[in-house]
């Protein structure tokens, strides 16, 4: 026997009350602590000293149990099979040695079986998905369910009937006549990834509780003390295996039982295979892992079981686990890191985001020094601050994102994050306007953040009209440094543009010429092109025509221009927002020194013979487009709606014009056919 040190000793039992913690929070508060992998690792350092020190071997180490205590506000319910786990394999070596194993105590490793293939052998093993939920048992007698229980810790469990009655993937009855008299179904309850995300948007908009992963969300929702609750909850079941309770046979084979259970009315995995052998088995990893995040649902492994129940009953079981079963984990998605700072990025709109700089952790197969925060509302409901310990969550290729703070580890000196009051790309104020989560640069004219994007708006069709400069042209003369605000458009001359990639004389001059016709623009359009939030083609067009200079409307204060309808308190904001910024301010003067002059035309009666009317819009036109006509008819003062009702004041209808002809006809409203528009037109002097 060898010696043990006091320090061996020490960490032996600090392993066993934090495994033991562990399971109490995650299997009876609903309230996990760490990530699986960590849980993982520190499960088997307890293993590995307890192999190499037997005499520190207990019953009531939490290696000879399955699961957590159970809960007693549900009724105890004992397993006549016990509900064990299974031992992990976390590297193709590992599952290797496990299949070397098994070969062995079946005498297989140079004597060819049934299931075997030449080389000699070689098992056939059952490959399932690892279902990330909540394992359970169900009893059917006479084909009538009579009672479900969670697996608890292995050998008595919670009686959870009501609950899972609630489940519409879990057969009250058994389908067919084949089945025993009595007989018990093992699957895993789990909750699929699109149920996950709305339960957790529905609790979060109550300020209630959201839930750490799909799998803690099915724990806690079959744990409800409300069926009721249960019922609510997007949950789904699938059958992993079957065992009779009386004298009935079991079919041969692990796979032929799945089979028949499937004709029993319950959901088996579709993505289940068979291997033969260890090389056959990591091809099914791989295959399974390429699947894993398309999936609707969540998987953390895969489980290879062998599939003869002969050969399982051969090599029987140890303490907690069958000897003919291992799981092979995937790369974890969720790990524990620190945030060591954060910073604020800002997006292509303006949008201010907060981003975790995280102390570099591997999880989801990379390794990860970032992840976002989304916003500050998110940030004050994970209550995170700087210098805290963090659950990190990564699936597939989505952004990591913080999940969870563990509070019980935040440093005396943890720092509370605050929305800075300047925006780090520009130095322009960030703004916030109340009703709204997203904190925005105010400095949209200005901001390198949002250089490209404020110049691919003002260019536009709807706004300049700047033809040639699109995308591709904007992304150019942005890298290229010859274009840092929209008032440098005006000052491109054509030997700055020739030699551009692409650029050749004759695309040079065009783009010079189009530049240079956008520069008497309508109010209307010179305000919606300068990209001010909230303020669209109507609202421009609102403003220019209530105001009639863009000086009055940088003057108007927020009450002035709330005045103009379709403007309220958040557009208004965001009006004053902008036009208070210097930075925005001297572009615009900027503008004027290019011989940009926007057209203040004077708003009278007769300019404007429509105002107040609302025209509708319906079929095919021939002479103009649907958009062409629209601007016509808001340029008389009409407001041009998408539907029809008493309130319209006529329909133009072209070529095929369906139910909202039909609806103008039965209220009495007027129709004009595309000519009768046209004349229309043409009588208030418009070119058409």
């Amino acid at each position: 026997m060898s010696s043990v040190s006091t320090s061996v000793r020490d960490r032996v039992d600090q392993l066993r009350t934090t495994i033991t913690d562990h399971n109490h929070h995650y299997y009876v508060l609903d309230d996990p602590q760490v990530p699986d992998a960590e849980y993982d690792r520190l499960f088997r350092e307890l293993q590995a000293l307890e192999a190499e020190y037997p005499e520190l071997a207990t019953a009531t180490s939490p290696t000879q149990r399955v699961g957590s205590a159970v809960e007693t506000s549900f009724a105890e319910v004992t397993h006549r099979i016990p509900m064990l786990s299974l031992d992990n394999a976390f590297s193709a070596d590992e599952l290797r040695d496990f299949d070397r194993r098994v070969r062995e105590r079946l005498n297989r490793g140079n004597t060819a079986g049934e299931n075997s293939t030449e080389d000699g052998g070689d098992i056939e093993y059952v490959c399932e998905p690892k279902l990330d939920g909540l394992a359970v048992s169900l009893h059917y007698q006479n084909g009538e369910l009579v009672r479900a229980a969670t697996r608890g810790d292995g050998y008595t469990g919670e009686d959870i009937t009501a609950n899972i009655r609630t489940i519409a993937s879990v057969p009250l009855n058994l389908r067919g006549g084949d089945f025993p008299q009595t007989v018990e179904v093992r699957g895993e309850v789990y909750m699929p990834r699109a149920g996950f995300d709305r339960l957790n948007q529905r609790l979060a908009g109550r300020g209630e509780k959201t839930f750490v992963n799909p799998r803690n969300a099915a724990a806690g929702s079959l744990r409800q003390k409300k069926s009721s609750v249960t019922a609510r909850r997007p949950l789904e079941m699938c059958a992993y295996s079957v065992a009779v309770t009386d004298e009935s046979a079991l079919p041969p084979t692990h796979w032929e039982g799945l089979q028949q259970v499937s004709e029993w009315g319950f959901r088996i995995n579709p993505e289940m295979s068979l291997a033969i052998g260890a090389d056959q088995c990591l091809e099914a990893y791989e295959a399974l892992m390429a699947k894993r995040d398309s999936l609707p649902y969540e998987i953390d492994g895969i489980v290879f079981k062998v599939n003869r129940l002969d050969l399982q009953q051969q090599l029987g079981f140890v303490s907690r686990a069958p000897r003919w079963a291992i799981a092979q984990k995937f790369p974890a998605q969720e790990e524990l890191t620190v945030v060591e700072s954060v910073e604020f990025q800002v997006g292509r709109t303006g949008a201010i985001t907060p981003v975790a700089r995280l102390k570099p952790v591997f999880v989801g197969g990379v390794t990860v020094s970032n992840a976002t925060l989304h916003n500050m509302d998110e940030v004050r409901r994970l209550d995170l601050h700087i210098g805290d310990t963090v659950f990190i969550r990564r699936a597939g290729e989505v952004i990591p994102k913080v999940v969870k703070v563990v509070q019980d580890k935040r440093p005396s000196n943890a720092a509370v994050i605050e929305l800075p009051a300047q925006c780090p790309a520009c130095g322009s104020d960030v703004v916030q306007i109340e009703g709204e989560v997203i904190a925005r640069c105010s400095g949209g004219l200005f901001c390198p953040a949002q250089r490209k994007e404020a110049i691919r708006h003002y260019a536009s069709r709807k706004a300049l009209d700047i033809e040639g400069l699109g995308d591709k042209w904007v992304d150019i003369l942005v890298d290229s440094e010859k274009v840092e605000t929209i008032a440098d458009l005006y000052r491109l001359r054509k030997a700055d543009l020739i030699g551009l990639e692409r650029m050749g004389d004759k695309s040079a001059s065009n783009l010079i010429a189009a530049i240079d016709a956008s520069r008497q623009p309508l109010l209307w359009r010179f305000l919606y092109a300068l990209g001010i939030r909230e303020v669209g083609e109507a609202t421009a067009k609102g403003l220019a025509g209530y105001f009639g200079s863009l000086e009055a409307i940088s003057e108007a204060d927020e009450n002035a221009l709330q005045a103009v309808s379709d403007v309220g308190p958040i557009v208004a904001g965001h009006l004053r927002s902008f036009f208070e910024q210097p930075h925005n301010q001297e572009i615009l003067q900027n503008l004027k020194q290019a011989g940009v002059i926007w057209q203040t035309q004077e708003i009278t009666a007769a300019s404007r013979p429509l105002h107040g009317q609302t025209w509708v819009l319906t079929g095919t036109m021939e002479q103009m487009t649907r958009d062409q006509a629209k601007q016509k008819l808001e340029g008389l003062g009409a407001k041009v709606a998408g539907s029809v009702s008493k309130k319209t004041a006529c329909v133009v209808a072209g070529e095929a014009a369906g139910s909202k002809l039909t609806k103008a006809q039965q209220l009495g409203v007027d129709v004009l056919s595309e000519q009768g528009l046209l004349d229309l037109l043409r009588g208030h002097g418009l070119e058409v």
